[in-house]
């Protein structure tokens, strides 16, 4: 009998920018999380990776750019994350709604989304955005900028996937992450995790729709949790045996370990394991403050601190 994999939720999710300084801002003063890691794309040194999330960087609360100077915009369609949303305390919708007026941010109106009120936004570059009002679990919530801790961010909620069709994709939610189907709406089926922390998948299937375009404002991918790199081998081995699904080589990404595959309808998958966090190269109390490089990259630092745009 195969092992039962637990259901751990979203680990972060990563996506492209345009202006590093405009979206540090941005996430950092108008939505208050913290910068928890600012470093640089492994594979693109001259690009930075900038990782916002709750006080220390939680797995479920992390949600990471890759910032490209005049990147031209993206286009979401099929194959790709239509909407990331954050959990906020279930009374706070209103105070969220005031503040996004007063800064300018586009927003529509709150709505009722599987019986939760939602709050959607855009961020600078157009990235679509979700506030979910949810009952008080705790957790970390950062409170050094603006927002004040009543009504801070405190992880992720979910993600929202445009495909063609979604068969395929759920059996893989289901059989090698451990989500269950929780409710329909229209075209919208929602799947659960027993994490609080990126807890739902939601995927909305609508046929022949356009593929989507990479771009500022889209999502590269999404990371699901795997609490060690056991637990990852064992969503692996269920991708390879029982979908016939490949996954690339662990790739150790300084603050945990990846693979990467792409799911039946074209989303770009991560596995990323807890270990080892990001106060594995600076205390708790200074992330975000200083560029930090993996091992292979110091010797360069002079030459990628010279090609990198200045952040506050």
């Amino acid at each position: 009998m195969s092992p039962v994999i637990a259901a751990n939720g979203l680990h972060h999710v990563t996506a492209y920018a345009a202006d590093a300084a405009r979206n540090l801002d941005f996430y950092t003063r108008v939505l208050g999380l913290r910068l928890v890691k600012r470093t640089v794309n492994f594979d693109d040194p001259g690009t930075y990776h900038l990782y916002y999330g709750d006080g220390v960087g939680t797995p479920g609360t992390v949600l990471t750019f890759f910032p490209i100077a005049h990147a031209a915009p993206g286009r979401v369609g099929i194959g790709e994350t239509q909407e990331t949303a954050f959990r906020i305390p279930r009374g706070s919708i209103g105070w969220w709604a005031h503040r996004l007026v007063a800064l300018g941010v586009p927003h529509e109106a709150p709505v009722s989304v599987f019986g939760e009120t939602t709050l959607r936004l855009r961020d600078p570059d157009g990235m679509m955005l979700a506030l979910v009002g949810v009952e008080d679990e705790g957790g970390d919530a950062w409170t050094g900028a603006e927002v004040p801790a009543e009504h801070a961010i405190t992880g992720f909620h979910g993600v929202t996937l445009l495909l063609a069709e979604a068969d395929a994709t759920a059996r893989i939610l289901a059989d090698v992450f451990g989500y269950a189907e929780t409710g329909r709406e229209g075209s919208a089926i929602r799947f659960a995790a027993g994490a609080a922390l990126g807890r739902f998948v939601t995927l909305r299937a609508v046929g022949g729709f356009l593929r989507g375009r990479p771009g500022a404002g889209s999502v590269h991918h999404i990371a699901f949790r795997a609490a060690d790199d056991a637990a990852q081998a064992a969503m692996v081995a269920r991708l390879e045996t029982a979908h016939g699904v490949r996954v690339t080589e662990q790739r150790d990404r300084n603050y945990f370990r990846s693979v990467y595959f792409r799911e039946p309808g074209g989303v770009l998958f991560e596995i990323a394991t807890d270990a080892p966090g990001f106060a594995v190269d600076e205390p708790v109390e200074a992330l975000g403050h200083a560029l930090m490089l993996p091992p292979g990259l110091e010797a360069h630092r002079t030459r990628i601190e010279a090609v990198l745009p200045a952040l506050a």
